[in-house]
This record gives structure tokens, sequence and C-alpha cells, in this order.
């Protein structure tokens, strides 16, 4: 899978009122919840989580034979797995959506914790208590051992401990992870892909209490899925339900491509090390295929500000490493999410035809993950002189695209086009929500359906199989020329009486915050939103990037 599915920056809100954790307790134990509430055991085990701190020591310092550095722990805290609890623009937006439902307060909390926060708000769930986000913030300074646990995101001892139980069910979705308490008597297991023999186990065992486990799951896309495909309940204006939203679903359309038979989440976001390498800088075996825990997806703007403002964000990561970890996750999106190419450029009786092809190069959806995501095309046509005749997709310094209705006009949304033919229309590709009154919304418990989704499909994928998770709504359900891998546009431009040759030029761009998203954040007074706003103002120039770029002369 490319774009973000593994990412989160990929990491977004949980749904409230959905499949949450259960976590596994013996047989003899279980019960099976009537409704999708709280786990169906209690107990608070001050063990069952670790924060990376515990593992680092052995799991950094790899080298490969040829000299790259493919640390874990120093790859990891750079990552948005790492930071997951430290994005201030999860923090914006769960504050928006209490404010929005101040009747559901904890319960928004609660879920939203589970995938951003998942060790903290695990152990409060099985104490009987719930998640909470807010309790845990700044992260700078937390003192508590739930904080602390909190402050460390997505960590080793929580995704290593995700057992197979439900993975790939509905049930599993939704941060419906298991997580199976320690043998009876024994010490609690870590999963990896590796068997290992019985003196490296006496020794892991014996540093850190765990016992290193084999298991061919932590490579399949299943475990991701269980916080990489969420969906969230709608509230009214009264705080009643509305509604479901498949608020993000990149495992579905994964499932639905071509690439389900080809390639999992991690051999695009943990893509292997070619050598041969150790795993442990202390008597570690040479491995063959070590996944690396760069996670890279399409989060390069939030790392970006989360190294500009990273002391009061509470950011572990080097100045350096961020940095490497925003460059890397840009060539990665330059080199393996998309491809444009322009056809058939003519001119005739003064007007210029071209045809824009793009094509998806991931596993998902281009952009997938958190609806806030989008992509377009800027297509420019200039004369002999490099005088602009054309201009579709123009993109401001705040972050707006020039011609977008709904970076305009928050109650509007620009359409998807087959054929454009004047400047103020662009090809956007991006899901539009709205609410129950039929407003176009932004905030995630509002949202009712999508009015419009043409985000680029991946190969493979049939828009008319499609469930209606991941469906095409808008004019592309219908657009004959946006099929699996990709989508076809005709630029129809006038330009009679301009010198030749004429310029063409078409770039594909991304956000991974869009200006509306932003924005409408700005009218809540709390000091959560207030903060993004301020952060994203100062970096808007730079909030998107060039994914594919194709250009032609017409003589």
């Amino acid at each position: 899978m490319g774009g973000n599915a593994m990412t989160r920056t990929f990491c977004s809100l949980a749904a409230v009122w959905a499949v949450v954790l259960v976590v596994a307790v013996p047989q003899a134990q279980q019960t099976a919840p009537a409704t999708p509430a709280h786990p169906a055991v209690s107990g608070h085990d001050p063990e069952r989580f670790q924060t990376a701190q515990n593992c680092v020591a052995c799991h950094n310092g790899l080298i490969t034979p040829s000299g790259e550095d493919v640390s874990i722990g120093a790859s990891w805290r750079a990552s948005m797995m790492a930071n997951s609890a430290r994005d201030p623009y999860w923090h914006a937006a769960v504050r928006r959506e209490t404010i929005d439902h101040p009747s559901v307060k904890a319960e928004i909390e609660n879920e939203c914790s589970i995938c951003h926060m998942p060790m903290a708000t695990t152990n409060a769930r099985l104490a009987g208590g719930h998640g909470k986000v807010f309790a845990h913030l700044p992260i700078r300074g937390a003192a508590s051992p739930e904080s602390k646990l909190a402050a460390d995101g997505v960590s080793c001892t929580l995704c290593h401990q995700i057992a197979t139980d439900r993975l790939g069910t509905p049930e599993s979705f939704t941060g419906g992870f298991v997580v199976n308490p320690a043998p009876q008597g024994g010490p609690r297991r870590m999963f990896g892909p590796y068997a290992v023999d019985d003196g490296r186990t006496a020794l892991m065992r014996s540093a850190t209490g765990v016992t290193p486990t084999e298991a061919t799951h932590v490579r399949e896309s299943e475990m991701c899925a269980t916080c990489h495909t969420l969906f969230t309940r709608a509230f009214d204006p009264r705080g009643q339900p509305a509604g479901r939203l498949a608020e993000q679903v990149p495992y579905l359309e994964w499932r639905h491509s071509a690439f389900r038979a080809e390639q999992s989440c991690q051999g695009c976001h943990m893509p292997p090390v070619k050598e041969p390498t150790r795993v442990s800088s202390v008597l570690g075996e040479l491995r063959e295929n070590m996944g690396r825990h760069t996670f890279h997806g399409g989060n390069f703007f939030m790392l970006r500000m989360l190294n500009r403002y990273r002391l009061e964000l509470g950011v572990e990561a080097l100045p350096l490493e961020l940095d490497a970890s925003a460059n890397a996750t840009i060539k990665y999106l330059q080199e393996d999410a998309a491809r444009v190419t322009i056809d058939g450029a003519r001119v005739d009786a003064g007007r210029l035809t071209a045809r824009v092809t793009v094509t998806n190069l991931t596993g998902h959806k281009l952009p997938t993950g958190y609806p806030s995501r989008r992509a377009w095309l800027h297509l420019v046509v200039k004369d002999a002189g490099g005088r602009t005749l054309f201009e579709s997709g123009a993109v401001q310094p705040s972050g707006a695209i020039v011609g977008s209705d709904l970076d305009a006009d928050p109650a509007r949304y620009e359409p998807h086009y087959d054929e454009i033919r004047t400047g103020d229309q662009v090809q956007i590709y991006e899901p539009v929500m709205i609410d129950t009154a039929g407003a176009v919304t932004t905030g995630l418990l509002s949202g009712t359906r999508y009015v419009k989704d043409n985000r680029l499909l991946p190969r493979g994928f049939d828009k008319v199989t499609a469930s209606a998770d991941v469906a095409v709504h808008g004019n592309a359900a219908s657009d004959r020329n946006f099929t699996g891998g990709g989508d076809l546009v005709t630029y129809s431009v006038d330009v009679s009486g301009a010198q030749g040759p004429i310029q063409v030029q078409a770039d594909l761009r991304y956000q991974s915050i869009s200006f509306r998203w932003a924005d409408n954040l700005r009218r809540y007074q709390a000091d959560e939103t207030k903060r993004f706003v301020g952060y994203y103002d100062s970096m808007s120039a730079g909030s998107s990037v060039v994914l594919a770029t194709a250009a032609t002369t017409v003589r």
C-alpha cells in the first residue's frame, strides 16, 4: 500500500460508539459483550505496557553490511506513530468535536484516544475507566506513569502485543485490536516475525521480562487495519446519534484492489532491508527482510510542524531525525504515489486540447486516510514568450487553491470534472462530507455521508462492485474516464492569437491538511484550536508538495 495507510499520519480521530478494544482473557473467564462498549475484562496490570525506552537500548545501533543505519528506535521516534499523541492537529480536532458535541465529551475522548494514546487508554478501560486525551496534555513534562504511556503514542509494546484474535473482521476495526494477558505465572509475549533460539529468548526475558514469540501476523495488513479502518457515528444538534460514516478505510480500499494479492501494508510502509541485518545490537543474528520502522506515509507537513514546534509539543526525536523523516516521506510520495502524463496535445482552430492522465501507484485511494487530505491537478499553459495563457489549480500562500469552491466558501465544494475549460474549474481529488441538515462539514462527528469522493482509485478497483464504505460519490461515479488505476481529464483552452510553440505543464499536488479543514478550526476559541491555527498560518506556504509532473510542447 502507498499513500499513508500506516501513518497517520496517519493516525486520525477514532470513532464514537463504534467497535472498541477487547482484551482477551483465558477461555474460562471470557464473556461476549451484548453491545460494543468496553472490554469484557477488568483489572489493572501495570506491567502490560512499557515505554519504548525499554526497547531501544538493544534495537538501536543497527547498521547494514553496506553501512546504512536501520536502527529501529531512531527510525520509530521520528515517525508519526511515535508522535501520534503529540499531533497538534489531532489535539485541535478532538477539542473541536467536544465543543460541537459536549454531551458526549467523555465518549469522544475515550474513543479518540484508543489509536493515538493506545497504551494509556487500554489500561484505563481495563481498570473500569475511560480513555482520556486532555488529562495527558501537555506531553512536555508528562510525569505520571499513565501519561508517560500516553506520550509514547503507538509504541513497541502496543503493536508487538497485538494478537491474531479477530484480525480482519469488522470487530477488529476502530481500535478493536486484542492484547492478550500474560500466561498464568509466566512472562508476557512479544510478537515478531522471526524465531528466536532458547539462549536469546532467555537473554531478552531476563532483560525485559517478556518472551519473544514468532508470529507471522505482524507482517499482515489485517494488523494495521485495527487502527486504520475507522468508523464514526454522527450526532445531530441535540446530541442524538444520526448516522455512520467510513471516516478512513485504506484497508478496505486495499482489499478491493489488485494489491490485495500482491503486497501488504507493511510491504510499502515498512519496506524490507535488502541485506541480511541484525535486529538487535546485543548478540543479534543476521536476519533477512527486516522491516524498516520508518512508517513513511503522507504526513510530511505534520512532521515538519512537530520539528518546528518541538519544544512546545514535547518531541523527543532529534531535529535532524525529524527533518530526515519529512524529507524521506516526500521522496517516498514523489517516487511511489502517482504518475502524470499528457497525451494528444494539439491546437485546432485556436483552441488547445490536452488529455492529462493521472495514475495512482498506491494500493488504496490517493489520497487515503484522514479526510482532510486532497490532491489536485495544477495545469499551466504558456506561449513562446513565457506568458501564462491559462492556469487551473494554483495554490496560494494560505494553502487555499485558486478556483476551489470549498476554499472560497465553506458551504460549497468543487465538483469532479471530465473536461475543464476555464481557470476557475479545478480537478481536486478529495472526500466531502455533509451533516444532518445537508450542509458541507469538516466535523467528523457531524458528517453523515459523502457527497463527493473522487479520490484516485487503486489498480484493480471496480467502482461498480465497491461496497458502500469505499464507494465513489459524486460526478466521478458516472465518469467513464475515472477508473481503477487513475483518471483522465481533458483540458480545452482558448489560445487564439498566441504565439507558439505552446508550453503545457501539469502537476499533481498534495496536501495532508487542506486549507478548509484547517481554517474551519479558526472560530473555536480553545487553546488547542488556536495553537494549531497559529502553527498552520506560520507554515501554510509549505503545506503542499508536487507528487508528479509532466510537460509537453505543442508546435
